[in-house]
């Protein structure tokens, strides 16, 4: 065996054992509350929160979960929040992309944390962009009291909700909301807010203000069922529209009503007849290196996504340090702009470090990303990058003149954008290849992904100076053993806020997944961007030349 295939071999195994743990993580993640808490959910009759999106999706057709690690590994003094109390992504119902929000009431009774009025909010967004009938899948005891402060008040909190109630209503997407369990306080909007309401006998209930409150307000003395059950509610209040025995039976009511939906114009993205890449998506595997700081061939990779592995490169020889290109995934045709990760060299006979933006490729992309506008083609961001080039050379020719035309071309994008957080994503790096801030229809993440405003080891050293410079400054020494296990105290905790668990914890990505899954992720993400057309105007704005 040859060194370039133990370099493969090295790479495949250490790519394998991320995805390995990635799906155990998952498999947790997916057991909510825990065996016990699922278990009481089913002996009261009642679906739990993926058993109902089992049973609503099609058969054999794909769910896009979306936020699965949201809240991953935060709150541990509440006993942890998993997938953020709230199971949410995009599914097929009666043929149709739908967006499927389900309360997880085996995680605190589907109370709902900071990060699960964020998850909510993105998964609104998605519908909201998408143009996709969204369907509530209702079961939460309202705000998560303890953390009532980070929750409710503010622009991006609880309320946010309801006011995209409204939104959407107005934008006129279908909302459909089956309440299955409780439906308490201000979130007792949400179904009303909705087109159509449906609830379980016995189990569903909507009231602003339960039992207990009732008693304590007003001296009143009433049951849950008879203050807001589902009889009350489609027999006396007129709020809700149809009762069932079962969560099958309203899920099967859900299925008819999206089955009748009517059919609105599309963007009119491009599409032909799928073609498989020429080299197996596996090859991903062998191709990224273990070590991010190393080396490789993006091209290669690329043909590992595209159909029939093959792109169409745009300046082809300049500014190599991006590559840009048209090319078809799953069928759909794209625009790809993707960091190089080789060292290349330019015509002027320039060294380009691999993952860095230099003056010709931040030109270069800001211009293909342009023209894909020009033809509404959909772009797609392949992240590997540690930032632009600094130095006298770089500042002395423009860098963050030419680095704002790639900022102002990204922002001011109007087709859909789907990012794909490979490798490293640092700084304004992240920014200009279109990282969360920037809109992204949809944020993906291999669990080989770095986000931070630097490297690791850079970001950790420049501490190390500030804090010995700080106790020098107080009169204290610090002897070399001392300076070196603070570094290390400092690399850790540094290292442990660029893993991609950290970013989809706090969901500055929309989901961690397996790069095999990269090319039907891209593909479910722009058949969702399809429904919506284009309708606003390009306009790039001022450009600084």
């Amino acid at each position: 065996m040859n060194q370039q295939e133990l370099e493969s071999n090295k790479n495949e195994d250490a790519i394998r054992l991320a995805v390995s743990t990635m799906k155990q993580r998952l498999g947790v993640i997916e057991q909510g509350g825990g065996k016990k808490s699922l278990e009481k959910v089913r002996q009261r009759g009642k679906l739990t929160a993926r058993e109902r999106i089992e049973y609503l999706i099609d058969d054999n057709s794909t769910f896009t979960e979306i936020g699965a690690f949201a809240a991953y590994d935060m709150y541990p003094e509440h006993g942890g929040c998993p997938a953020a109390g709230t199971v949410g992504g995009i599914g097929y119902v009666s043929g149709r992309q739908c967006m499927i929000v389900a309360n997880d009431m085996t995680v605190k009774a589907g109370a709902w944390f900071p990060l699960t009025g964020k998850k909510n909010l993105r998964l609104q967004e998605i519908a909201m962009e998408n143009h996709l009938p969204i369907i509530y899948l209702v079961d939460s005891a309202g705000v998560f009291l303890p953390m009532q402060d980070e929750i409710f008040p503010d622009k991006e909190h609880f309320g946010r909700i309801f006011r995209n109630n409204a939104r959407m209503s107005a934008m006129g997407i279908t909302q459909i909301a089956a309440v299955m369990g409780s439906c308490v306080a201000g979130g007792a909007y949400l179904p009303i807010m909705s087109d159509e309401v449906l609830m379980v006998e016995g189990n569903g209930s909507i009231f602003l203000a339960g039992p207990y409150l009732v008693k304590a307000a007003i001296g009143e003395d009433v049951d849950a069922e008879t203050l807001g059950g589902a009889v009350t509610h489609t027999e006396i209040s007129g709020i809700a529209d149809y009762k069932f025995e079962t969560d099958e039976e309203c899920l099967d009511q859900v299925k008819r009503i999206v089955s009748k939906l009517g059919h609105n114009p599309g963007a009119g993205f491009d599409r032909v007849a799928p073609v498989a890449p020429a080299v197996p998506a596996e090859k991903i595997y062998s191709i990224l290196p273990a070590e991010s700081t190393k080396p490789y061939d993006m091209l290669e990779l690329i043909k590992c996504i595209v159909d029939g592995s093959e792109i169409d490169q745009y300046k082809e020889d300049y500014g190599k340090s991006i590559i840009c290109g048209y090319a078809r995934i799953d069928g759909w045709a794209v625009g790809i702009v993707a960091n190089q990760r080789k060292m290349v060299k330019s015509r002027k006979g320039e060294m380009q470090m691999g993952g860095v933006i230099y003056n010709d490729s931040a030109d270069k992309a800001a211009r293909f990303i342009m023209n894909c506008n020009q033809k509404k083609i959909p772009l797609v961001f392949l992240q590997d990058v540690t930032g632009f080039m600094v130095g006298s050379r770089s500042e002395h020719a423009g860098i963050i003149k030419d680095g704002a035309k790639l900022v102002n071309a990204v922002s001011n994008s109007v087709v859909p954008k789907i990012t794909i957080i490979i490798g490293n994503s640092y700084g304004a790096g992240n920014y200009a290849m279109c990282g969360k801030a920037y809109d992204p229809r949809f944020i993906y993440a291999w669990p080989t992904a770095k986000i931070a405003v630097m490297g690791g080891e850079q970001a950790a050293k420049t501490l190390l100076q500030i804090q010995v410079a700080s106790l020098k400054a107080k009169g204290e020494e610090i002897t070399p053993e001392a300076e070196k296990k603070l570094l290390a105290a400092i690399t850790e905790k540094y290292t442990a806020q660029t893993t991609p668990y950290y970013a989809a914890a706090r969901l500055w990505v929309d989901d961690i997944i397996d790069p095999v899954a990269t090319r039907s992720r891209i593909s479910e993400g722009i058949k969702a961007a399809d429904n919506a057309p284009v309708e606003q105007q390009f306009n790039v704005g001022v450009f600084q030349v």
